[in-house]
């Protein structure tokens, strides 16, 4: 199986997930503005496929919702992938990346670092680079504390800025609905707000002033066991907060997701999107209708997680 782009040219296609945060421990701000995290990653079954093809030069195109915010130049993560790849092995990266978008774009799942890990894998063997899976993570590193999880996908504890990952045993499928918001939210002014609010409190927002932040054992466990109700007590995030401070509408959308059934609601990373964890398949479809109907949300998506990360789809 192949697919092609509109001039023929055969091309290899990525397809990888997005992600929820079902923990986002956040330590102090370090002296380079970075904080360490305890950010335990679960990949979930929404998609963006990236297809690589031969071209004369780098270009980039994106279809799908919410296509016309994902920029087309180089501060897109999928074209600095390929430019970091090719880099590496001494080529032109000469390729057309078309992304085929439905994880949110800007909305915390992170679909951005989903899109980069998709251009790394297809370019990679589009090119027949033959890079190892390390220096593809290093690379991903290189590119954002998401982008490795996007690559390896399941679960996993991801700690330093998010992008150091340890595998996690998950005993079973997880449900959930994720509650799409207007517009995005800047990871970084969520951060920032995050140190005011840590600031105003008087807790101090530094490292000197946070305690390094830890997985819950409790919430480990659960993913272990498989069980949804432990998960869903033991779920958190500590950007929710500045998330809500910035977007106090979503306080709405926690309500009716949690008033529709679900188990545990939370902002999924820097938000906007709003995770809701259900007990099975029949009861997200009940809780993503009554949030449609809520007027909360733009719309809501069913998904289930641990799911692969990065995956050849088509070559050739």
């Amino acid at each position: 199986m192949s697919r092609r782009d509109s001039t023929g040219a055969p091309g290899t296609t990525v397809r990888v997930p997005a992600k929820v945060n079902v923990q986002l421990a956040v330590g102090g701000r370090r002296p380079d503005g970075f904080h360490d995290l305890a950010n335990v990653f679960l990949a979930v079954g929404l998609y963006d496929e990236v297809t690589a093809t031969p071209a004369d030069a780098l270009t980039l195109t994106c279809t799908g919702p919410d296509a016309d915010q994902v920029p087309l130049d180089d501060t897109n993560l999928a074209a600095r992938a390929a430019r970091a790849l090719a880099a590496r092995h001494g080529l032109d990266p000469a390729v057309h990346l078309h992304i085929a978008k439905d994880i949110p774009v800007a909305g915390g799942m992170a679909g951005g670092s989903a899109d980069a890990a998709g251009a790394l894998l297809a370019c990679d063997t589009l090119w027949g680079t033959g890079a190892t899976r390390d220096e593809l993570l290093a690379i991903c590193a290189e590119l954002g504390s998401d982008v490795p999880f996007s690559l390896v996908g399941g679960a996993a504890l991801g700690r330093g800025r998010g992008e150091l990952l340890e595998p996690l045993p998950v005993g079973g499928t997880f449900h959930w609905v994720f509650a799409v918001a207007d517009g995005g939210l800047s990871t970084p002014a969520v951060y920032k707000e995050c140190d005011r609010l840590r600031d105003a409190s008087g807790t101090g927002a530094t490292t000197a002033d946070i305690p390094d932040p830890e997985p819950s054992p409790a919430l480990l466990d659960a993913l272990r066991t498989g069980d949804p109700a432990a998960l869903a007590a033991a779920l958190d995030n500590d950007l929710q907060a500045a998330a809500l401070a910035l977007r106090p509408s979503l306080a709405a959308t926690l309500t009716a997701g949690t008033e529709a059934g679900a188990l545990a609601a939370l902002v999924s990373g820097s938000g906007p999107t709003t995770a809701f964890l259900v007990a099975d398949a029949d009861q997200a479809d009940r809780v993503a209708a009554a949030l449609r109907a809520s007027g909360t949300c733009r719309t809501a998506r069913t998904a289930a997680g641990p799911v692969p990360g990065a995956t050849v789809v088509a070559d050739g």
